[in-house]
């Protein structure tokens, strides 16, 4: 009996072992140390990546706090006033943000990278410049249109055909056409185009020359450049002097980029540095391109930009230029990229010239070639050179000489970020900055 009821308890408990021991704790009480271990080794997994999570959180959140700021200032950077497309506000938004090494960085890269090789095949033509004369029509639709006056007088000087580096010269290479209005029946502003390195025979440098005789010069500042123009003016070609506009070109670097000096109607808005090259334009309607001098008299001066050392010095390449890379502070002066530059030949008359692919040499070299004998170079990259001229009065008709796919042909006609240069025709009785007032 004893038997049967043993074997019926063994049964109801399906036989399981007793592995509570004798003292009646069970695994609620007290758990085996293999699975204590286990626990406390989940627990501490657990707690360390815990705290690596807090510490990545952590880390998170104080490196978004700059880049939260950098956003919203980069933001409110691009939805400023401008006359640049938002890649290239890109581009000066790292340069004006102690940034300007890495962009420097990224465009000498890049453009060593794509530099053009020597030789090639050569140019069977020459791209137009100046655009030529409206058709009749065109015209016509203007009532302030007029026909152009008749000579008054046989222009006194003439530049001779600009000769190309590559011979047999192409057609019309060198040879300087009218680009634009007249002045008092003879054309004021004459552009061509030639070749001016033998091994490159692919690139064309663009050239215009500018009569002194019957134009007068104007410099404005930009929206952002100078920094220290106060007041501003009208960051554009003034409406009320855009009847005797003739053209209008890019000036120099930024003041950022150690573009130097800059003065206006006598007043000086970033100092004038001894031995910087300057365009100066004065009183008595003059203007040339000279190394400064501490004595000049600010009273007589109408304007005065600077831009770096002179880059031709007596008619020929300044010797220093194989030297130093101080012409072209961001991309140096060996590396092939638009630049641009103006001068004065032996008579007094400007000489602007414009090239894709230059080092700081070859833009010398075809400056002397187009007949300067003075010369600084202006702003460089890509979308920087400008030469407009109008081909009729009021800013109408207006045409690029240096045909530039970042720039459109009504750049100056709205407000522009950089300061600019503008040629008008020469009146009586104007001294001055025409436009621009400054106490």
């Amino acid at each position: 009996m004893d038997d049967g009821l043993t074997s019926g308890d063994d049964r109801a408990t399906g036989g399981a072992p007793d592995v509570a021991g004798t003292d009646g704790g069970g695994l609620g009480d007290r758990a085996p140390a293999a699975t204590r271990e286990d626990i406390m080794r989940r627990r501490r997994r657990w707690r360390r990546r815990r705290r690596r999570r807090r510490i990545v959180l952590l880390i998170l959140v104080v490196l978004m706090i700059p880049v939260t700021f950098v956003t919203v200032d980069y933001v409110r950077y691009l939805r400023e006033p401008s006359s640049l497309d938002w890649k290239i506000r890109t581009v000066e938004y790292f340069r004006e943000h102690h940034m300007a090494w890495l962009v420097n960085t990224a465009e000498d890269w890049y453009y060593t990278a794509t530099a053009p090789e020597k030789g090639g095949p050569d140019l069977t033509a020459l791209p137009d410049v100046g655009g030529g004369d409206p058709s009749p029509d065109a015209s016509s639709a203007s009532p302030s249109v007029k026909p152009s006056a008749k000579p008054t007088k046989k222009p006194d000087y003439r530049p001779p055909r600009v000769e190309g580096a590559i011979k047999p010269w192409l057609a019309d290479e060198g040879v300087w056409k009218t680009a634009g209005q007249s002045v008092a029946g003879e054309p004021a502003v004459l552009a061509t185009s030639f070749r001016s390195e033998t091994d490159y025979p692919r690139i064309v440098t663009y050239a215009v020359w500018i009569d002194s005789t019957r134009t007068r010069l104007a410099l404005y500042p930009g929206r952002y450049q100078p920094p220290k123009a106060d007041p501003r003016g009208p960051m554009m070609i003034p409406y009320g002097q855009r009847k005797w506009a003739l053209a209008a070109f890019n000036s120099g670097f930024t003041r950022g980029d150690l573009g130097g000096g800059w003065a206006i109607n006598g007043k000086v808005l970033d100092a004038l540095a001894p031995g910087r090259g300057t365009i100066v334009a004065w009183r008595n309607g003059k203007v040339d391109v000279v190394a400064w001098r501490a004595g000049y008299d600010l009273r007589k001066v109408v304007l005065a930009r600077q831009n770096l050392p002179l880059i031709v010095i007596d008619g020929k390449p300044n010797p220093a230029l194989n030297e130093t890379q101080q012409w072209g502070y961001t991309l140096h002066n060996k590396v092939r990229v638009w630049r641009s530059a103006v001068g004065v030949d032996r008579k007094g008359n400007l000489v602007y010239t414009a090239a894709d692919q230059q080092t700081v040499v070859s833009l010398a070299e075809g400056l002397v070639r187009a007949g300067a004998v003075r010369a600084i170079e202006l702003d460089i990259n890509a979308a920087w050179p400008t030469f407009n001229v109008y081909w009729r009065p009021g800013c109408q008709h207006p045409v690029q000489v240096v045909p530039r796919t970042q720039e459109h042909t009504t750049r100056y006609l709205y407000p522009d970020d950089r300061d600019f240069f503008v040629v008008y025709k020469k009146k009586k009785r104007v001294e001055g900055n025409p436009g621009v007032t400054f106490e």
